[in-house]
């Protein structure tokens, strides 16, 4: 009995109908993804190439001068430097350690029952809250009641209302760092004696101590572009801070300068925002990608 055989062709073509759709899928897929990443492209192309251009030594260091049609230099962003870093160094020591506590209560200790599940639920709804609610509700409960030793606007107000900012991404990601910590590390540890305190503390937290700088980072690198809560808080100085006393006045940042610098009518004041745009996005970028190179260290432990 013979047993016929036949040969299928295992040729590609090109021209087949389901090998032209592909291509085009493939096609718009790229085309999207081109017009996606288009407008990021232009705007720091921009932004570094306006801005870019007018940093200098004194531009870093100096104080802004006060607007006017006469002047060949607006001075320079020294105070919103260091402005910048004071309100985002308060805002993290508010923020970290709630929201590292938060995100350990969550993990380690809560089981799932009704006020973790609103925690949770809360956190969601408090990263998707506009900036300038958490401006305004900082505004009303500690600006307009001067309830900080009298004060209105001051950078201890501007740093409160970032941190609210901060909060959720801390809480999320040490939530989720902590859940990604193998059960066995715990088990055992409580296996040999150690406490549930002492298991967090030396086990479980360094483990996921990466996940939890990488929420940090990129919250404070959100916090720091922010620009509505600085102007209902802390608002706007154009001198540079001399003492402790200073942090319940108002301060400078870079966000709020280039927001009032952008508006004034002279070009002095306008190219002293470009430098500020410019060092203010190289500040993000710079922080963004140390946020990439701690999860990148963290995926490979």
């Amino acid at each position: 009995m013979k047993v016929s055989s036949s040969k299928t062709s295992l040729n590609y073509n090109r021209f087949s109908r389901r090998n032209l759709i592909e291509k085009l899928l493939s096609s718009i897929s790229g085309l999207f993804t081109i017009i996606a990443v288009l407008p990021l492209v232009l705007v720091l192309s921009y932004v570094l190439i306006k801005g870019g251009s007018q940093i200098s030594l004194s531009t870093i260091i100096l104080e802004p001068e006060p607007p006017g049609d006469d002047l060949l230099s607006a001075g320079g962003i020294g105070p919103a430097i260091i402005g910048t870093i004071i309100i985002s160094s308060i805002a993290s020591l508010i923020s970290i350690p709630i929201g590292v506590g938060g995100g350990i209560y969550l993990a380690e200790y809560s089981k799932g029952g009704s006020f973790s599940r609103f925690v949770r639920f809360g956190t969601n709804v408090l990263a998707g809250v506009p900036s300038i609610i958490a401006g305004v509700f900082i505004y009303a409960v500690i600006v307009s009641t001067k309830i900080l030793f009298g004060s209105m606007f001051s950078g201890i107000a501007g740093g409160l209302a970032l941190s609210i900012l901060m909060l959720p991404s801390v809480i999320k990601t040490t939530d989720e760092g902590l859940k990604l910590v193998p059960d066995n590390l715990r088990t055992g540890a409580l296996g040999i004696g150690a406490s549930m305190f002492t298991t967090v503390i030396r086990v479980t937290l360094p483990a996921a101590f990466r996940s939890i700088s990488t929420g940090i980072v990129l919250g404070l690198a959100r916090a720091a572009g922010e620009t509505a809560p600085l102007i209902f808080t802390a608002l706007f100085s154009r001198y540079y801070i001399t003492g402790f006393g200073d942090l319940f006045y108002e301060m400078g940042s870079l966000s709020v300068l280039i927001y009032n610098f952008a508006l004034e009518p002279y070009e002095a004041q306008n190219e002293l925002a470009w430098a500020a745009s410019f060092l203010l996005v190289v500040i993000l970028l710079m922080m963004n990608l140390f946020s990439r190179l701690i999860s990148n260290f963290a995926s490979d432990k």
